[in-house]
């Protein structure tokens, strides 16, 4: 297995939709233990192919204190979503940064295994949270989109000042190009 690395923000290829896996096969196997390796060692709860600058829709979640519950999650989509909660957030392509988001408190979701069979899953507290992180990424939305302009701003100065980043702008074109 190989460590990934992981696109910091703000990385116009963060911004990418991720589109729907159609080949469950060994590779697809390999990548996700990729994912998953990636994920524990970086350390997080949560990583999506996106930040990884894979293109696929797949989701690595694990909230347990031990790091042995390892959920993936493949084609995920949310089908319902009730109740609300705010938890203070954090991400591996935003290292150092957290903030409050409000998040549902309660989804079932409808995902496939890395075999390609369908199954639900119901989440709640921080499992669900983490869900729609991941999610978001796959959507092309990273947890700072939940923050005022201003906090946005600070953090993408910050992000790129940290990490020897020229200043990069949310641009079609480069996500299009990114995905050759």
């Amino acid at each position: 297995m190989a460590l990934l690395d992981i696109l910091v923000y703000p990385d116009p290829r963060l911004r990418r939709l991720a589109d729907n896996v159609v080949d469950f096969n060994d590779e697809l196997q390999l990548f996700v233990a990729n994912m998953a390796e990636t994920m524990y060692f970086a350390p997080g709860i949560g990583l999506a192919a996106t930040q990884v600058n894979d293109p696929r829709r797949i989701i690595c979640v694990d909230v347990s204190p031990e790091g042995n519950d390892l959920g993936v999650y493949i084609n995920p989509e949310i089908i319902e979503k009730d109740g609300s909660q705010t938890y203070e957030e954090g991400c591996l392509s935003i290292p150092g940064v957290f903030a409050e988001v409000e998040r549902f408190e309660h989804i079932k979701i409808r995902a496939q295994d890395t075999t390609g069979n369908s199954f639900d899953k119901e989440a709640h507290g921080l499992l669900a949270v983490c869900i729609q992180h991941e999610i978001d990424h796959l959507d092309g939305k990273v947890f700072v989109d939940y923050l005022s302009r201003l906090k946005q701003d600070r953090v993408r100065k910050r992000m790129i000042k940290e990490h020897g980043m020229e200043a990069i702008h949310y641009d079609e074109k480069a996500v299009a190009e990114s995905s050759l």
